[in-house]
């Protein structure tokens, strides 16, 4: 890893009020140290670095011009706040992106006064904006909001909601759109920059307000004429109208790094009377480092790297696949076999080994940017005519589509498949990332199928399963990273609906494993045998529908039963306390206990330190299993000694 790199100007900043101290001729040279420190920290400690890269210059202009923490500034997703942490007095702590008890990968409201809005997920800043902007107008008071989002979380229909609302705003709300893939306009020069410039001056507006109130005059026919002249005039050479259309004065395009363009084209919006506003910023990912501008996709987050080579520090290869690449093979080997299954992902398909099937079956493969809602009707309407859609979402993007999930596929029992990545804890993207939920909120729906894979092996079964399931909604989830090394069979096994299986025997405790926590479930039950204590392990495979008989045979034959799941409240664990319930085992004595994540919400960390945090390792159900025994008066103590 490279020192430090000397920063003279950024050493002179700690918080934005310090950055106003400057003069306009040294923002450049700041915004380059400002670089140089961003590549600096994430090569020591990975992260997402391209989009941070990108929008240096605009964090530098928006602080410099804008009255922050005052007027609000509200980052969407918030991969690309790194330069904005460390301009607002984190500079100290940078070194400790995503790391247990450093900072936040993303903005957080518990973090800084600077951070008013957290975000993780996509599309919602013009809406927590707007939220900002109405409140500080009925209250009277001074500050503005200021919204910067991707042209990519612009695909989403919450920031046109949004938008359609914004005129109640006023020009106390801000939008800037960052386009950084070219996917709305052309590269822009001299020209384009300068006409943002005297489109959002103070005389230009000022001619549209002379203009506005001598048109009120006019008769209604010619008013509305005046007005379409203006917009289109303004749209021909901008391409704004659409955003005309939802009531914002839009500027732009410019130069998101030209500080020459930047800074006067914000002063201007800073200062309009009247009205939300738009600027439309074109920028570059990986903006300034080579490595990252010539490889955009592999620098979106990288792990630790060299800053000289570029290369990064993956730590040893060769072991087992992960499980993303391990569902990525097992539906292309499935849809060689079957012209009717196709793949959908919502802006995801690197994350979800979706374009390694659009590689092999491009017809056959959407990503339909960042609309999950649309992605899960979209496949009810391809299911609905007969195909065989596999809708490939991370458990917690998944969150974002649940009406579509409860009324356009559950209701109407159509063979939608779900595959539901990044299962339970995540690592550093911390809790706005992790697969908590989904059991919660998927195996409490009528026709649904709910499984879950302990590995590699049950993941391919599972996949195949799927594929040849037509009787209505079908959902798989399997965790981030590396797969436990089970072999693959050449040959997948079509798993029988609602059927679990025994792992190995034992008489006095019983777990029932449902996931990929079967390995630690192992390793207890070694240990707890070691004691005297024989256990039986299970892996239920389905959390929907139970396993009723496999079930009711283990809490009824074994002293102590346990449930263990990478999921919240709510889950596999109570469904079996309520299918007990129901069939009067309750009544009988029986000891159950639960393990499942714990009902708060846990920060990044490593996935091992979380879920042995969270007790869900093989320590913590060896605890739990003497603890229930002790409550039935075993000897724990003298079996802690034989251990």
């Amino acid at each position: 890893m490279s020192d430090r790199p000397i920063t003279p100007l950024l050493d002179q900043v700690e918080y934005p009020a310090d950055l106003r101290k400057l003069n306009p001729e040294q923002l450049t040279q700041f915004a380059d140290e400002l670089r140089e420190e961003v590549i600096s920290a994430v090569s020591v400690t990975g992260g997402h670095l391209g989009a941070g890269l990108g929008v240096v210059e605009l964090t530098a202009a928006i602080h410099y011009v804008f009255n922050t923490p005052e007027d609000r500034l509200v980052w969407d997703v918030g991969h690309q706040c790194y330069p904005h942490k460390i301009v607002t007095g984190r500079r100290d702590r940078i070194r400790t992106l995503r790391q247990a008890e450093g900072l936040s990968g993303f903005t957080k409201r518990s973090e800084s006064e600077y951070d008013p809005f957290g975000a993780a997920h996509s599309s919602t800043s013009i809406s927590a904006a707007l939220g900002f902007a109405t409140a500080n107008m009925l209250a009277d008071k001074p500050g503005k909001a200021i919204a910067v989002i991707g042209d990519g979380a612009m695909s989403a229909g919450m920031a046109y909601e949004a938008m359609n609302n914004a005129e109640a705003a006023g020009n106390r709300l801000v939008v800037i759109l960052n386009d950084n893939d070219m996917s709305i306009a052309p590269p822009v020069g001299g020209l384009s920059g300068y006409l943002a410039r005297l489109i959002s001056s103070r005389e230009f507006l000022g001619l549209r307000d002379i203009a506005k109130k001598v048109a009120k005059r006019l008769p209604k026919r010619l008013q509305t004429t005046a007005k379409k002249a203006d917009e289109y005039t303004r749209g021909m050479v901008t391409g704004g109208t659409l955003f005309e259309e939802l009531g914002f004065y839009y500027v732009g395009p410019i130069d998101g790094h030209d500080m020459n363009q930047l800074i006067p084209v914000l002063e201007n919006v800073r200062d309009a009377a009247e009205g939300p506003c738009l600027i439309h910023v074109v920028t570059q990912k990986g903006k300034g480092y080579s490595h990252a501008e010539q490889s955009a996709d592999k620098y979106h987050g990288v792990a630790k790297f060299d800053v000289v080579t570029g290369k990064q520090d993956k730590g040893p290869g060769g072991g087992p696949p992960s499980y993303t690449n391990v569902f990525a093979s097992a539906l292309i080997a499935e849809a060689e076999k079957d012209d009717g299954i196709c793949a959908i992902t919502a802006a995801m398909p690197g994350g979800t080994g979706v374009d390694k099937f659009g590689a092999a079956f491009p017809d056959r493969s959407f990503d339909v940017g960042i609309a999950e809602q649309h992605a899960v009707t979209f496949g009810a309407g391809l299911a609905a005519q007969g195909m065989k859609p596999f809708v490939v979402i991370y458990s917690t993007f998944l969150q974002r589509a649940y009406d579509q999930v409860v009324h356009d596929v559950a209701i109407q029992n159509l063979p939608v498949r779900f595959a539901m990545d990044r299962a339970g804890f995540v690592g550093a993207d911390g809790s706005t990332h992790a697969g908590s939920f989904d059991i919660a909120y998927l195996a409490t729906l009528p026709n649904f199928v709910v499984m879950a894979a302990a590995d590699e092996a049950e993941l391919t079964n599972m996949v195949h399963t799927m594929a040849d399931y037509d009787d209505g909604p079908i959902a798989v989830r399997y965790p981030r990273g590396a797969g436990t090394g089970a072999a693959i069979p050449d040959t997948p096994e079509k798993l029988e609906i609602g059927k679990g299986r025994i792992v190995r025997h034992g008489s006095k405790v019983a777990i029932l494993s449902l996931g990929a926590r079967l390995e630690e479930a192992k390793k207890a039950a070694d240990r707890l045998d070691a004691m005297g204590l024989s256990t039986t392990v299970a892996d239920l495979r389905f959390a929907k529908p139970l396993d009723n008989d496999l079930i009711r045979q283990l809490l009824t034959s074994h002293e102590v039963a346990i449930t263990i799941e990478e999921a919240s409240v709510g889950g596999f664990g109570a469904h079996v306390l309520t299918m007990a319930s129901d069939d009067g085992l309750t009544d009988a004595g029986l000891t159950v206990r639960t393990m499942r994540m714990p009902d708060e919400f846990i920060d990044q960390d490593k996935p091992e330190k979380q879920y042995a945090m969270a007790g869900l390792d093989a320590d913590g159900i060896v605890d739990t299993a003497l603890k229930a025994l002790r409550h039935n008066s075993v000897n724990v103590e003298e079996l802690g000694e034989r251990a």
